[in-house]
């Protein structure tokens, strides 16, 4: 036989496997089990148990985010691509189960993401759960080092943490963090403009400091302060900073007060429409914003310097101080800071941020499912508190802000030990963390 037919009839051959090979894959139908992450108009994203994530044409409006979904379908899935070309031809949802026991049971703005978050949940150790109920204090010697042994939800930065950088510089280092943790981190400063401005005091990164909520409103009223949030988020989310802890939301009573320069300085009325309008004006920019300080910080002292005590009557602060956080809450608010200020009417014994009946308060009667997050415990109005940080978790926080975290991790280890607090305890609070970040798009960072 001819030598070139031979080797004709063996290319035909192979060509005609290959065709064949591939027309049976591309039909042959296969499934694909996951969760549903994303959704738009005429696309689901899901995310399968090898956490790869696959964005499908799909017309069928009654899923929802957080659905466990089993997709069937003919053709090839590419990783790589950003609408795959498959071609759906059924699926099944799995309806949702509360298999664990202390899983948080609301229908909160979360709530798309607990099943995510859940799943997330049953595979960590203990200590790192515990690292996701801890914001803490960046310090520059140690952040990496730290962050690899304790898992910390996030780190806090202030002012000398961006001094004399520049843009690139700053990049760099939160990417740096990011890329060392297990989980993505919330990246967090106290940007309030006026006197509080960690990021725009140093002009590298912004030309002019971020102005004051006061000085904002006078200019332009709460359109001007919407137009501020904006651009800020945008500057935050370009260094890669996702949470500002701010705005400052309470009613001082005069102008000689701790707070006022760091408030608006208005009415309570005004002062509920400038909530509403900062956390409806950061939607969709990437970084959270956090009302503060819950349940108001009033005419009280400095919290940062010693303990305060405020004794203003229960109706006083409720029909002065809480509705800028209600305001908040219905726009959609994602995380609360609370005070150290020990309110009497309340919680005669515990600084706000410790005390149960206060965040019942938050939790209960203003129906708030977000993060609850402590002011931090490093300040001197609960320093001096042994067991500052098993109060913190038995009140009701889900994210506590600390400086001192390796004797804060080992007295709440001590503290589960001997079962002043459980594990679940821990469980409920890492849920809502995790939730937050599936919530924000976070946990999907690395994969996409």
């Amino acid at each position: 036989m001819n030598k070139k037919y031979i080797i004709t009839a063996t290319i035909l051959l192979l060509t005609t496997i290959c065709f064949i090979s591939l027309y049976k894959s591309n039909n042959e139908v296969s499934e694909l089990s996951g969760v549903i992450i994303e959704k738009s108009a005429n696309t689901i994203t899901i995310q399968d148990e090898n956490n790869a994530i696959y964005t499908f044409t799909f017309d069928d409006m009654e899923l929802s985010i957080g659905d466990s979904i089993l997709l069937k379908y003919t053709g090839l899935l590419d990783e790589d691509m950003d609408l795959q070309k498959v071609e759906v031809i059924d699926y099944s949802i799995t309806p949702r189960t509360n298999n664990n026991s202390n899983i948080i049971e609301d229908d909160g703005i979360f709530s798309n993401y607990y099943e995510l978050a859940k799943k997330k949940l049953n595979d960590m150790l203990l200590d790192e759960k515990i690292g996701q109920i801890l914001l803490v204090r960046y310090s520059s010697n140690k952040a990496l080092e730290d962050l690899k042994k304790y898992h910390f939800a996030g780190f806090v930065f202030f002012e000398n943490d961006f001094a004399n950088k520049t843009k690139s510089e700053v990049i760099d280092m939160i990417d740096s963090l990011q890329k060392a943790s297990n989980i993505p981190l919330l990246t967090a400063v106290d940007e309030e403009g006026g006197n509080v401005v960690r990021v725009s005091s140093n002009p590298n990164l912004v030309s002019t400091k971020f102005l004051s909520s006061q000085e904002l409103y006078n200019l332009g009223g709460l359109d001007k302060i919407a137009e501020d949030t904006k651009n800020k988020s945008k500057i935050l989310k370009n260094l890669g900073l996702n949470l500002n802890l701010a705005p400052v939301v309470d009613v001082p009573a005069a102008p000689s007060d701790y707070i006022y320069p760091r408030s608006l300085g208005k009415n309570t009325d005004i002062t509920s429409q400038y909530a509403k309008t900062v956390i409806n004006a950061s939607k969709g920019t990437g970084v959270s914003y956090t009302l503060k300080h819950f349940p108001g910080y009033g005419n009280n002292s400095d919290t940062h310097l010693g303990s305060s005590i405020d004794s203003r009557t229960y109706q006083g602060i409720v029909n002065n101080d809480i509705p800028p956080f209600e305001e908040g809450i219905k726009a959609g608010a994602e995380a609360v800071m609370v005070s150290h200020n020990i309110i009497s009417s309340i919680d005669n014994n515990n600084p706000a941020s410790l005390s149960k009946e206060v965040h019942s308060l938050l939790r209960n009667n203003l129906n708030f499912t977000g993060v609850i997050i402590t002011d931090n415990l490093d300040m001197q109005a609960v320093n001096n508190i042994d067991d500052a940080i098993i109060k913190a978790i038995t009140a009701g926080n889900d994210l506590i802000i600390t400086t001192d975290y390796v004797s804060d991790i080992n007295k709440i280890k001590t503290a589960i030990q001997n079962d002043t607090i459980t594990e679940e305890d821990i469980d409920n609070m890492a849920m809502r963390v995790l939730s937050w970040k599936y919530y924000k798009g976070l946990m999907f960072t690395n994969q996409k």
